[in-house]
Protein backbone atom coordinates (compact mmCIF):
# COMPACT_ATOMS: atom_id res chain seq x y z
CA UNK A 1 0.00 0.00 0.00
CA UNK A 2 1.15 3.37 -0.54
CA UNK A 3 2.35 5.94 2.00
CA UNK A 4 0.06 8.64 2.04
CA UNK A 5 0.97 11.83 4.87
CA UNK A 6 -1.61 14.49 4.38
CA UNK A 7 -2.51 17.42 7.34
CA UNK A 8 -5.66 18.92 8.45
CA UNK A 9 -6.11 21.59 10.74
CA UNK A 10 -8.41 21.41 14.36
CA UNK A 11 -11.12 23.75 14.79
CA UNK A 12 -11.73 25.45 18.04
CA UNK A 13 -14.54 22.76 18.49
CA UNK A 14 -12.15 20.28 17.71
CA UNK A 15 -13.05 19.23 14.36
CA UNK A 16 -10.96 18.62 11.23
CA UNK A 17 -11.55 17.51 7.69
CA UNK A 18 -10.35 14.22 6.60
CA UNK A 19 -8.45 14.74 3.15
CA UNK A 20 -9.67 13.66 0.13
CA UNK A 21 -6.89 11.01 -0.39
CA UNK A 22 -7.02 9.91 3.24
CA UNK A 23 -11.13 9.20 2.29
CA UNK A 24 -10.19 7.77 -0.78
CA UNK A 25 -7.82 5.37 0.68
CA UNK A 26 -10.02 4.05 3.93
CA UNK A 27 -12.95 3.97 0.73
CA UNK A 28 -15.03 6.40 3.01
CA UNK A 29 -17.69 9.02 1.59
CA UNK A 30 -20.04 11.73 3.47
CA UNK A 31 -21.73 9.64 6.35
CA UNK A 32 -18.84 7.60 6.49
CA UNK A 33 -17.43 6.42 10.09
CA UNK A 34 -13.76 6.45 11.39
CA UNK A 35 -12.31 4.56 14.21
CA UNK A 36 -9.64 6.36 16.43
CA UNK A 37 -7.24 3.91 18.13
CA UNK A 38 -4.75 5.35 20.21
CA UNK A 39 -1.36 3.39 21.43
CA UNK A 40 0.86 5.28 23.19
CA UNK A 41 1.54 8.50 21.05
CA UNK A 42 0.48 6.67 17.88
CA UNK A 43 -2.91 7.11 16.20
CA UNK A 44 -4.50 4.91 13.74
CA UNK A 45 -7.43 5.76 11.84
CA UNK A 46 -9.83 2.86 10.01
CA UNK A 47 -12.98 2.63 8.23
CA UNK A 48 -15.34 2.19 10.99
CA UNK A 49 -17.20 -0.61 8.05
CA UNK A 50 -14.06 -2.62 8.07
CA UNK A 51 -13.50 -2.72 11.99
CA UNK A 52 -17.03 -4.01 12.51
CA UNK A 53 -17.38 -7.61 10.55
CA UNK A 54 -18.02 -10.15 11.77
CA UNK A 55 -15.35 -12.69 12.04
CA UNK A 56 -17.99 -15.85 12.22
CA UNK A 57 -20.06 -14.54 8.77
CA UNK A 58 -16.28 -13.98 7.33
CA UNK A 59 -15.21 -17.71 8.08
CA UNK A 60 -18.96 -18.94 7.12
CA UNK A 61 -18.06 -17.41 4.18
CA UNK A 62 -14.54 -17.98 3.11
CA UNK A 63 -16.06 -22.53 4.12
CA UNK A 64 -18.87 -21.56 1.61
CA UNK A 65 -16.24 -20.00 -1.06
CA UNK A 66 -13.37 -23.02 -0.37
CA UNK A 67 -16.32 -25.50 -1.29
CA UNK A 68 -18.05 -24.04 -4.34
CA UNK A 69 -13.94 -23.58 -5.67
CA UNK A 70 -13.68 -27.59 -5.19
CA UNK A 71 -17.27 -27.98 -6.80
CA UNK A 72 -19.40 -28.10 -4.25
CA UNK A 73 -23.00 -26.79 -4.38
CA UNK A 74 -25.04 -25.56 -1.37
CA UNK A 75 -27.83 -28.02 -1.77
CA UNK A 76 -25.01 -30.89 -0.77
CA UNK A 77 -25.10 -29.08 2.85
CA UNK A 78 -26.52 -31.41 5.15
CA UNK A 79 -30.45 -31.28 5.31
CA UNK A 80 -31.05 -30.28 8.73
CA UNK A 81 -28.40 -27.46 8.51
CA UNK A 82 -29.96 -26.53 4.81
CA UNK A 83 -33.46 -26.68 6.71
CA UNK A 84 -32.35 -24.70 9.34
CA UNK A 85 -30.62 -21.95 7.40
CA UNK A 86 -33.47 -21.58 5.25
CA UNK A 87 -35.70 -20.98 8.43
CA UNK A 88 -33.53 -18.21 9.38
CA UNK A 89 -33.75 -16.51 6.40
CA UNK A 90 -37.55 -16.85 6.44
CA UNK A 91 -37.06 -14.61 9.83
CA UNK A 92 -34.88 -11.35 8.06
CA UNK A 93 -36.94 -9.08 6.26
CA UNK A 94 -35.50 -8.47 3.13
CA UNK A 95 -36.76 -5.99 0.22
CA UNK A 96 -35.50 -5.92 -3.07
CA UNK A 97 -37.29 -2.10 -3.79
CA UNK A 98 -34.55 -1.10 -0.76
CA UNK A 99 -32.34 1.11 -1.50
CA UNK A 100 -28.19 -0.14 -0.24
CA UNK A 101 -26.27 2.05 1.46
CA UNK A 102 -22.61 1.86 1.77
CA UNK A 103 -19.57 -0.67 0.03
CA UNK A 104 -21.22 -4.13 -1.29
CA UNK A 105 -18.92 -7.11 -2.23
CA UNK A 106 -20.31 -9.94 -3.86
Amino acid sequence: MARIEEISTITAKGQTTVPKAVRQALGVNCGGRLVYRVEGNRVTVHSAAAEHRDPVLASFLQLLGTDMAKGRNVRDLPKGLASAMRKAMRQIAISSEETLEGDVAI
